[in-house]
């Protein structure tokens, strides 16, 4: 596996500290952020540096009940390949559910889900990361994420599971050490057991993050500083191997360079204190990879109770169902009222404008939107469909600002919820506004 070193999350906002930041070896973009046809400058400029750029997926869904979609896997090979990138990384999650194999309606999550650590989920997943493998041109590595809930009656341990997975498909893995501190604080799972059950040897690279605490659940936020116990973690898995690569994730509330310059330090410091402890045997007490290709018979029942399970749990988060049974309520409410707060997060940063025409009503009134509707589609659909729901419900507004805002608000979406844009020429606007003024009569 190719060394990579030293790297942090290539974001727009940080693109020019990165450019000067000392050490940086390479650096993560995610994927559907960027287009092949124009790839950013910036990027562009490292890669002449000799600076590797790696895309990492986050929409693939391997982890859920459908094959992955074929779009999607071309989209993620094109990126791979703007970027000349040795390696592209995706997440073992399912991130939408329904759909024929539930017989229910598809609906987005517009987040990394957990999938159970089941047969049937173990078996699903090897197939579709089979698939996908075969439609990259560079190795795959998949990422564990960081889970908010647990599922009821799972097989295996979270180590377990991804061996089985390495083993059986030849993956690489990219372990977030983030998320096993997450999932320590969130499900009780022990960091170091989980370390000790891994195929070292199948580690691509590595992700360190910072996070928050509320109400004694981890949110694993990519927005705050990385804490010791993160770093401690980072020094248990390099004091077992060394690392190909270790990555710095920051997805809001930059800081400046100064502190993403210290964050690295601490990265660097924990992986050599790791090192210096590492033994020969320790290194045998990992497990082996052998890259084989285990086929379990048919898949598509396994599919069929995995789709009918992930529809059940994610109908619960999003539409408002009942939490299926053996779900820890509490929790299920903690995760939908992320997912909710995510949406209005994301609908806010795709479609700038909606905040501004609305002022501090936005949130509270997306908020109540999503508590509604579920997304079905993405983020742009989303807010399409936010604003549509709050024209049909504005009725009569008798305060003048609300009035004004509504108005911008119906001009947007009359523009962009039609096949093709409004003609700008001046003859047909007169025509729109007369149009109005007569249908006001």
């Amino acid at each position: 596996m190719e060394r990579l070193g030293t790297g942090i999350g290539w974001r727009p906002e940080i693109a020019g500290d990165v450019e000067r930041m000392p050490g940086i070896d390479w650096v993560e973009v995610v994927a559907e952020n960027v287009c092949p046809g124009h790839v950013p400058e910036s990027l562009l400029r490292l890669r002449e540096r000799g600076v590797t750029v790696v895309p990492h997926g986050v929409a693939l869904g391997l982890g859920g009940a459908e094959r992955p979609d074929a779009g999607r896997l071309e989209a993620l090979a094109e990126r791979a390949a703007a970027l000349r990138s040795p390696l592209v990384t995706e997440h073992i999650a399912f991130v939408r559910a329904g759909g024929p194999l539930s017989a229910s309606p598809r609906l987005e999550a517009g987040h990394l889900l957990p999938v159970p650590r089941t047969r049937d989920a173990l078996d699903v997943l090897c197939e579709n990361v089979r698939i996908a493998q075969d439609a990259l041109p560079v190795p795959l590595a998949v990422e564990n994420i960081a889970a908010l809930f647990s599922w009821p009656g799972e097989e295996m341990s979270e180590g377990q599971f991804l061996y089985d997975l390495a083993d059986r498909t030849g993956v690489r893995l990219l372990i977030d050490v983030a998320n096993l501190h997450t999932n320590h604080v969130n499900r009780g799972e022990d960091p170091a057991k989980a370390l000790a059950e891994l195929p070292l040897e199948a580690i691509a690279y590595v992700h360190v993050a910072g996070g928050v605490e509320r109400d004694g659940v981890w949110h694993d936020s990519h927005a705050h500083p990385v804490p010791r116990p993160v770093l401690d973690i980072l020094t248990d898995l390099a004091s077992r191997v060394s690392p190909p690569g270790v990555l710095l994730e920051r997805d809001e509330n930059f800081p400046g360079p100064g502190e993403l310059e210290r964050e690295l330090t601490a990265i660097r410091e924990a992986v050599e204190k790791g090192a210096t402890t590492r033994s020969t045997a320790q290194a045998k007490n990992s497990g082996s990879v052998s890259g084989s290709v285990r086929e379990s018979g048919s898949c598509e029942p396994a599919r069929q109770r995995v789709a009918l399970a992930q529809a059940a749990v994610l109908s619960s988060l999003v539409a408002g169902t009942p939490v299926p049974e053996g779900f820890d309520r509490v929790r299920m409410a903690v995760q939908a009222r992320a997912l909710a707060a995510k949406r209005a997060d994301v609908v806010a940063k795709v479609v700038p404008e909606l905040p501004v025409m609305l002022g501090e009503r936005y949130r509270a009134a997306f908020l109540a939107h999503a508590q509604k509707r579920p997304m079905t589609g993405g983020y742009r659909q989303d807010a399409l469909d936010f604003v549509e729901q709050l024209l049909l419900a504005s009725g009569q507004r008798e305060r003048q600002d609300e009035q004004v805002a509504l108005r911008e608000l119906r001009e947007w979406w009359l523009e962009r919820s039609g096949p093709v844009p409004r003609s700008r020429r001046p003859a047909v606007r007169l025509a729109r506004a007369t149009r109005r003024v007569l249908l006001r009569r």
